[in-house]
């Protein structure tokens, strides 16, 4: 069965060497006055990238106010500065400078210019997203697909709840992408984004819509791509043709194309984001602790789908005589995959203790809200499926 699906992908990609010097240009288009100059650490500071869009905004005369501090698993604290900066300096545009953390603190501070009350109510489900500023991005860690997704995550402080949305009010208005950028990465970011960037495939992949080929086959061939580059930029982190495969494989994943007559399961997302929110741990590393695991607790109801992976994807021979056992080796590659380049296929690996049943049902009350909601799509998960898949990763 095909999926009927509407496909919307806005964002206009400006890629390449130098594409930072069409900066001013693009936020003079997208009609801007005040721009919101956003970003995370250092790093974009001590590599000159920073410097390069200031002098753009202000050759092109615009005018800007900058919020840095932007931190992985980005904080609602942070949205709150962003949302009373940008409205006391009248702010109409935010530029976001860095990675998916910042483009989705972007997001968010986008959300809540136009909204009344406590933005976290989005998060919470007890208001949708009627308006977001227009954001641009100069993305520099090709990992989230932020800079071409609907979806917004963030994480609350107090509680450590990490929660996502999804609309298309913030589909960003452009995105600058230069893979010369992402050569300084570390080489554990670099692996980690390729496994976030692997994971937003695999989990549209992994459908219970099955008959589009055609998607089918830009995923696997989309796999393939980033399992050989992310190889060749850990030995050569100057690699400009693999960096820039990665770069855009990253915006590819996660803007729906890998989607359209499927229909994403996103239940290994949602059970690492309690990861991530209570360890404080890097998400793709976390997705690769978890994924195994959740492959492994429902392989037997969809072999023929992790056998197709394990062919297409992963190089297993087909062993026309035992399709169970051609799965689960597709399922032992991909852990020697991670493995190879340096992440993670437990918790345990994950974090460098046992994980306790305690914290296993902290992770398992926040993923479903107390009890009240299930995730996944191909598989659906409730509390008790939530907790064995913890339980087999531990």
């Amino acid at each position: 069965m095909i999926k009927d699906f509407n496909f919307y992908a806005p964002t206009r990609v400006v890629f390449g060497r130098k594409a930072e010097e069409q900066i001013g240009q693009l936020v003079s288009a997208a009609g801007a006055t005040k721009v919101l100059l956003h970003y995370g650490g250092g790093s974009a500071e001590r590599s000159g990238l920073l410097g390069v869009v200031r002098n753009q905004l202000q050759a092109a005369g615009i005018n800007f106010v900058e919020l840095g501090g932007v931190v992985p698993n980005p904080l609602l604290s942070k949205v709150y500065q962003g949302i009373e900066l940008c409205r006391r300096e009248k702010v109409d545009f935010i530029l976001a400078v860095g990675g998916g953390s910042v483009v989705d603190s972007a997001k968010a501070i986008g959300y809540g210019i136009g909204y009344a009350g406590d933005v976290w109510d989005l998060w919470e489900a007890k208001a949708v997203p009627q308006s977001c500023l227009p954001i641009g991005v100069v993305l520099t860690i090709p990992a989230a697909g932020s800079e071409m997704s609907s979806s917004c995550v963030i994480t609350k402080d107090e509680g450590k709840l990490k929660r996502g949305i999804n609309s298309d009010l913030c589909r960003c208005r452009f995105a600058v992408m230069n893979p010369e950028r992402t050569y300084t990465l570390p080489a554990y970011q670099t692996a980690a984004g390729a496994t976030d960037i692997m994971m937003h495939t695999m989990e549209r992949y992994f459908s219970k819509y099955d008959e589009m080929s055609l998607t089918d086959a830009i995923s696997e061939a989309l796999l393939r791509t980033v399992m050989d580059s992310v190889r060749q930029v850990l030995r050569e982190p100057e690699n400009y043709r693999h960096r820039a495969q990665l770069m855009w494989a990253g915006s590819l994943a996660h803007n729906d194309l890998t989607e359209c007559g499927s229909e994403k399961d996103f239940g290994t997302h949602r059970l690492e984001h309690e990861l991530s929110a209570l360890f404080g741990v890097t998400h793709g590393a976390g997705l690769a602790a978890i994924f195994p695991s959740w492959a492994r607790w429902c392989v037997a109801r969809h072999e023929a789908r992790f056998v197709q992976f394990a062919v297409n994807v992963m190089g297993v021979t087909n062993d026309f005589s035992n399709p169970r056992q051609t799965a689960l080796r597709g399922i032992e590659a991909l852990e020697q995959f991670y493995h190879e380049i340096g992440m993670p296929t437990s918790i345990h690996e994950l974090i460098g203790r046992n994980i306790t049943d305690s914290e296993i049902d902290e992770m398992v009350d926040k993923c479903s809200r107390g009890g009240t909601i299930t995730v996944g799509a191909m598989e659906v998960l409730g509390p008790s499926q939530m907790r064995e898949i913890y339980q087999l990763a531990r």
